[in-house]
């Protein structure tokens, strides 16, 4: 036991040792961009070289390599590289990068960063912005996303809780990609455990990228691919801009949602590609001022406001605007979706759809208040979310279902607007349109016919 007390200590002196030779002879910090500090991960040991875990310490290693440096040996130097390359090498970054003042920015060089869950955490208090640059390889912009992707998740489901990469309580931080940088999720390996889609106490796998509690954030330019479960979620986030992003999964991959937000404000989406199993965008309880713009879904389920009032003490859903948007072969376009017998009741309201794009959509516009996606549904309650002021404007296109307007409501839904839509019938016959419990307005040419 005192042997092995000696050896942690010589463990934490020689991690002190290595931690500040790596610093001084690799010029880990270096002064960039517009003269404001850059950390780089390489020279806290990431390899990038898609095999070695780069989130993860080698323990037993460590130790080795430890107590053969008690006497500091002349191959101090070449063992300290090993030992700091083989401990946390992105976190540590990131924690030197998160204690630096200015415009702080961490750079992951071009490579594919093979990692298990990492949980990159504020406050950064004395940086202005904090910049999280992922590189790619110029040569590799003509591939598919993720082909050489910047961060690659381990398989291991064992190793995870709920997400994968977590930003969470950080001010101005700006995730950035260059030359087609992305996040592997890998996901094909676990989507033949994920039992959500047909059961009500699954367990949920992770999420690939998790922003939490960031305020003024911004996400650009990079691309997720083959999720676990949902690519991107923001929960109790407040302002931030996402544009430029790609996101890919396999139709038939489950759970997939691109972006999911929840108890948010002030987000907005912006000309962003999504092509997934599931929701392309989906907008969840207690949201408020959510603006999406120029993003192309499909394949996948659409984009959705819910599902809502399914859980004890949701909040209200206000201010959506969808705009712009072009979808191709999704199950539904813009959709609706609440719970029956909810047990707190919400509201749903001013929500704006429109200048919308569908090219052989099943359900186009769909209102469905009796949502329930498992085998054995009774319908037996009325959904305890109120829907009111939502407006459908200049939405085109054609639906491979008849009934291309589904206004499916429980308490009746106040305030719905119809103006514009032109949907045509891809197969034998006319669109049509079915309502339940909401006696909607009406404006300017429609197809199919309003519902009488």
């Amino acid at each position: 036991m005192e042997a092995r007390l000696r050896l942690l200590v010589v463990v934490v002196v020689v991690a002190g040792h290595c931690a500040a030779v790596a610093s001084a002879a690799g010029n880990s910090s270096v002064v960039g961009y517009h003269g404001d500090p850059t950390f780089n991960v390489r020279n806290y040991g990431a390899k990038g070289n898609g095999q070695t875990d780069d989130s993860k310490v080698a323990e037993e290693q460590s130790i080795d390599q430890a107590s053969s440096l008690v006497e500091l040996s002349p191959s101090f130097l070449a063992n300290c590289e090993v030992f700091v390359r083989d401990m946390q090498a992105l976190m540590t970054a990131w924690k030197a990068a998160c204690a630096a003042t200015g415009a702080v920015t961490l750079v992951l060089p071009p490579g594919t960063y093979y990692i298990g869950p990492v949980q990159f955490h504020g406050p950064c208090s004395k940086a202005t912005t904090m910049t999280f640059l992922m590189q790619a390889s110029i040569l590799y912009t003509n591939q598919p996303a993720g082909s050489l992707g910047t961060l690659k998740a381990a398989t291991d489901l064992k190793r995870f809780g709920n997400d994968w990469v977590e930003f969470g309580w950080v001010n101005h931080l700006i995730v950035s990609g260059q030359n087609g940088a992305a996040f592997d999720g890998q996901g094909a390996a676990s989507w033949p455990f994920n039992k959500c889609p047909i059961r009500k106490d699954c367990k949920v796998l992770p999420t690939s990228v998790l922003f939490v509690n960031n305020k003024n954030m911004v996400v650009q330019n990079v691309a997720s691919v083959n999720s676990k479960f949902f690519h991107m979620a923001l929960l109790q986030c407040s302002g931030a801009k996402i544009s430029g992003v790609k996101i890919s999964a396999p139709e038939s991959s489950p759970n997939t949602d691109g972006i999911h937000i929840e108890r948010s404000n002030g987000v907005s989406i912006a000309d962003t590609t999504i092509a997934t199993g599931d929701d392309c965008i989906s907008i969840g309880q207690g949201n408020d001022n959510i603006d999406v713009a120029r993003v192309h879904c499909g394949p996948g389920h659409g984009m959705s406001v819910g599902s809502l009032g399914r859980y004890v003490g949701e909040g209200d859903v206000t201010r959506i605007h969808v705009r712009d948007m072009t979808f191709h072969g999704t199950m539904n376009g813009v959709r609706i979706k609440t719970w029956e017998n909810s047990p707190t009741k919400s509201n749903a309201a001013h929500m704006l759809f429109e200048n919308l794009v569908m090219n052989d959509v099943q359900n186009p516009i769909i209102i469905d208040q009796k949502y329930c996606p498992y085998y054995n549904c009774e319908h037996k309650f009325v959904s305890g979310v109120t829907i009111k002021d939502v407006q459908f404007k200049n939405i085109k296109g054609t639906a491979t279902t008849q009934v291309a307007v589904l206004l499916k409501c429980g308490v009746p839904c106040q305030g719905v607007v119809l103006q514009d839509v032109d949907l045509r019938y891809k197969g034998k016959g006319v669109s049509s349109s079915k309502c339940e419990n909401v006696r909607a307005k009406y404006a300017g040419f429609q197809n199919p016919k309003p519902c009488p």
